[in-house]
């Protein structure tokens, strides 16, 4: 048996899709910081971009499953162009406005309820595509992995843009890398030749009537929060060793290096246990490596321990991709991955807020509250049972 990521990458398209989702997929590392910048160029104050911001991440998150089922019923192509299209006018209608508040709140609405559904898109592509469960569940790790990528190289490209001309160049630019990164992903024939097999009993909460999908979203929410915890706890860490802000990215940079070496090597192996099995494995993974951060070392030794606690976080992300496309209810299975990115911004949202709730009961006390969300995820893995999808071969 050959090594499961070359021959993933041997199938037709496999290398392009990946490459071209992950283009269009930029905005999501791109959008909230451009939109920021702009608005604080145009000297509105921080909590009216807060506001916006928050805005633009509530549209994203009520946007995406909606989305995710017109596909499901209509086809990638169709949707995923229009929606290309709708979200790139958002950002370019913001430059243009000049900041007016009823102008900017409905151009973030636009930009982020219709940002294409790049992720569900691409995993609903893969079981066809590569067929063998070994395969997909190397995809989805590369998937995991490489969307670190997304959230590092996406603020950098805005910081670099927006330095070298202006914010609201950075908002074009944005718009057009999503619109760029959405028509080279339609162009791949499986992408156009995909076709929905919407079911005929349809249930006005599609996906979500799997009992066993909606136990996987729940503890996937819970690595959502412990992420929207770090967003700001590396911000305390930084200024209490430095008395600067700055010092975050490096630890929020060494997290990701960590989720991406661990999903990588995670997805080169092939498992004998059945994902159901490995999720709480997993999630005791995470939790362990959690734990010494409630230490409070100095900031060198931080800095690797975040790296440690990123290790487990995209083979988690994986596994529980490879459950969704299991337990999705057939011809939901767009509308079921959109619904990751959903509970992870809500989980997102929600650890940022928590986190600076209790920021004055000390450092202590906030990086417990991620050690507490992938606790509350394992729990929750436990009671994951399978559902296995017709079709897909379960080879080891």
């Amino acid at each position: 048996m050959g090594h499961p990521y070359r021959d993933c990458f041997a199938q037709s398209y496999a290398k392009y899709l990946l490459v071209t989702n992950l283009l269009g997929r930029l905005q999501n590392g791109m959008g909230p910081l451009s939109i920021a910048l702009f608005l604080r160029s145009e000297r509105l104050p921080y909590a009216q971009i807060g506001l916006l911001v928050g805005l633009f991440a509530i549209a994203t998150a009520i946007g995406g499953p909606l989305l995710g089922r017109l596909v499901d019923k209509h086809g990638q192509a169709r949707v995923l162009i229009a929606s290309a299209f709708g979200s790139a006018a958002g950002f370019i209608v913001l430059a243009l406005g000049s900041a007016s508040p009823a102008l900017s709140a409905s151009a973030v609405v636009l930009a982020g309820a219709l940002t294409p559904p790049l992720e569900p898109c691409l995993r609903s592509l893969w079981e066809k595509l590569l067929g063998q469960q070994r395969l997909v569940a190397a995809a989805y790790s590369l998937d995991a992995s490489m969307q670190q990528i997304v959230y590092v190289v996406g603020p950098l490209l805005v910081v670099t843009i927006a330095a070298a001309t202006s914010p609201a160049v950075a908002l074009w630019c944005v718009g057009g890398v999503t619109l760029a990164g959405t028509l080279l992903f339609v162009r791949a024939r499986p992408v156009r030749q995909w076709q929905p097999s919407f079911p005929e009993t349809r249930s006005w909460i599609g996906p979500l009537r799997s009992v066993e999908l909606c136990k996987t979203l729940l503890s996937l929410g819970g690595v959502g929060f412990a992420l929207g915890v770090f967003s700001l706890a590396t911000v305390m860490v930084a200024e209490a060793h430095t008395n600067s802000e700055n010092m975050s990215g490096l630890l929020l940079g060494a997290h990701a290096a960590g989720a991406l070496i661990g999903g990588l090597v995670y997805g080169s192996r092939t498992w004998s246990l059945k994902p159901q099995a490995q999720l709480p494995v997993l999630f005791t993974g995470l939790a362990c490596g959690y734990l010494p951060l409630l230490t409070q070392p100095s900031l060198p030794v931080m800095i690797v321990l975040m790296g440690i606690a990123g290790l487990f976080l995209s083979p988690v992300l994986a596994c529980g991709f490879v459950i969704i496309g299991e337990v999705a209810p057939e011809g939901t299975k767009t509308e079921a991955f959109a619904w990751v990115v959903t509970i992870t911004l809500i989980g997102n949202s929600l650890g940022s807020a928590t986190s600076g709730a209790v920021q004055s009961a000390g450092l202590t006390t906030v990086f417990a509250l991620p050690l507490a969300a992938a606790t509350a995820g394992l729990i929750i893995s436990f009671t994951v049972r399978s559902n296995s999808a017709p079709g897909l071969a379960h080879d080891r």
